[in-house]
């Protein structure tokens, strides 16, 4: 069997199995976020933190607990690291430096995973476990419960409240996250993943020399990390590890896990809307966005320039062979499609054009498919836009989902979507500006340099997690400036995703007419898709032209 022939079939099988589980997992989601009933776990968890389940917020209510949630989170996550050598299992490994414990609890929290250390070196298996874990599961939940909030702004009418919080937080982690993840490391376990408490386990080489290979619970952290689109690994080498990911079963398995949710949300939100068209319109616009950069990255892997990578016959550096082209690629473009962040290649390695592409698909606001909770809203946001420059071209007040948008709608969506671009390009920016920092930091000159350091920030701004290797962010302003960056591209979204929930549910309910656009059709799904490649496009291409376009092209 061919190379190719097997990449195609393992498309094939992520597809069936994404397939199997839409529509049920997406009534399920629908469900879990719509349902009046609180299970008794769950009546536990108000009673202990003083919440009335019943109680529903405002939008400015829901965002100061989800702003005091998170700020909370940080102070916590930033002391456990700080404190790290007083705790149990802490492998004897001291307190975390000050930069790199500031730039983990921002990166954990908003659900980014960037990571400037190395983990199986920096931090015991009671931080993993009790603080990164942890955060895996309650970030991701922020992600659906804000999705879950601002559907819910389409469908309510002349209402002020958008849900609670706390119930979308707990109902993401008891109900969804919690149980997936369980199943999830089971089979991990099965398929070879480790999970121990030990710090390591000796071993012999074959020239008789002594060495250890560090050991962790490491099956639970990998199953939350990949189905909350989290990203952040437990070894250096994360899905690359063997340890992390054995085999190409396990691949497809945590591909999978990383793609479900943002996939089945498109479902959820047809289904709360009351018409399952409008999820269909969004998931196909995912799938073609995702398809087409796959197709691109595949393509450009196996047709690379350069003698060293021509004599081999592909660009098969930094790539594991036990995974080859075709699963690396599949597992890049979707990692970088759902802020997800995990890697199971060097992305720093890939052509100039494969490197472009996992590029470009944060660029594109990380909507194919999205984030857990993030690519949902994301992509919904875009949609707003989409439906009023329809409405500038025809002449029409804008209409989606039977809500008007008007000044406050439109203004809340822009703020939603320039806040990346901003965070992106002026990080980069300052970045490039001291050429103190690069000269110690970069490892590459010309166009690859400037790929590295717009991918960190690219990464960072849109809360991804992964990088080019070829950029060392230890020092003091790369720790600061891109911890900055995660906690605007994550939060500065998340409120005018709110603003813009409680703005819609406050209006009444508008009749289609004859001028109202259709949105359930496939003209929308084309403009929708092309609102995402022209906003990318305009605002990002002088900056992919001196990157990886100009490298491409060399």
């Amino acid at each position: 069997m061919s190379v190719t022939t097997a990449g195609l079939l393992q498309l094939g099988v992520l597809l069936v199995l994404l397939a199997v589980v839409y529509i049920p997992f997406g009534n399920y989601l629908a469900a879990v976020f719509t349902s009046g009933k609180h299970w008794r776990v769950e009546k536990a968890v108000y009673r202990v933190v003083g919440v009335d389940p019943d109680a529903e917020q405002r939008w400015t209510g829901y965002a100061a607990a989800l702003l005091a949630f998170s700020f909370l989170s940080i102070v916590l996550l930033y002391l456990l690291q700080r404190l790290q050598g007083l705790l149990p299992l802490s492998l004897g490994r001291g307190a975390v430096e000050p930069g790199i414990a500031f730039n983990t609890a921002v990166s954990f929290v908003t659900n980014t995973n960037w990571q400037s250390y190395v983990p199986e070196t920096v931090m015991g298996h009671l931080v993993q476990m009790a603080g990164l874990t942890v955060q895996n599961f309650v970030s991701a939940a922020v992600g659906m419960g804000v999705a879950a909030a601002l559907v819910r702004g389409f469908v309510r009418a002349s209402s002020d409240r958008i849900g609670n919080f706390w119930v979308d937080l707990v109902r993401g982690t008891v109900r969804v996250l919690l149980p997936l993840s369980f199943v999830a490391a089971i089979v991990l376990v099965a398929l070879g993943v480790t999970m121990s408490l030990r710090a390591g386990v000796d071993v012999t080489g074959v020239d008789g020399a002594q060495s250890t290979i560090a050991l962790a619970p490491t099956a639970s952290q990998e199953a939350i990390k990949e189905l909350g689109t989290n990203g952040g690994g437990i070894f250096n080498a994360n899905s690359a590890h063997p340890f992390e990911n054995p085999n190409g079963v396990s691949n497809i398995l945590e591909i999978f896990l990383l793609l479900v949710i943002p996939v089945c949300l498109t479902r959820a939100f047809g289904v709360m809307v009351r018409d399952t068209r409008q999820g269909h319109v969004l998931l196909a616009v995912m799938g073609v966005l995702w398809g087409g950069l796959l197709a691109v990255a595949w393509w450009a892997e196996t047709h690379p320039n350069g003698p060293a990578a021509l004599l081999a016959g592909s660009a098969l550096e930094g790539k594991e062979v036990r995974f080859g082209i075709p699963s690396s690629v599949l597992f890049a473009v979707s990692t970088t499609g759902t802020s997800t962040g995990a890697v199971n290649s060097l992305h720093d390695s890939y052509t100039g054009l494969g490197g472009g592409v996992v590029l470009l698909n944060m660029l594109l606001g990380e909507v194919a498919p999205g984030g857990v909770g993030a690519g949902l809203y994301g992509i919904l946001v875009l949609a707003v836009i989409a439906v009023f420059l329809a409405g500038l071209m025809v002449g029409r007040t804008p209409e989606y989902l039977g809500k008007k948008l008007g000044r406050a709608q439109v203004t809340a969506a822009a703020i939603a979507i320039l806040a990346m671009p901003t965070v992106v390009l002026l990080g980069t920016g300052a970045a490039l500006a001291q050429p103190g920092e690069l000269e110690s930091a970069l490892a590459n000159s010309g166009a690859h340099g400037l790929s590295e350091v717009f991918y960190a920030y690219a990464s960072a701004g849109n809360n991804n997690g992964s990088a080019f290797a070829g950029l060392t962010v230890t020092s003091p302003f790369f720790q600061s400036t891109l911890g900055l960056a995660m906690l605007f591209g994550r939060f500065v979204p998340i409120l005018a995703v709110l603003a813009l929930a409680g703005s819609l549910a406050a209006q009444k309910r508008v009749a289609p007419g004859a001028g109202t656009l259709p949105t359930n059709g496939p003209l929308f799904g084309v403009l929708v898709g092309g609102t995402v490649v022209l906003v990318a496009a305009l605002t990002f291409f002088p900056a992919l032209a001196l990157g990886p376009i100009a490298e491409a092209l060399a």
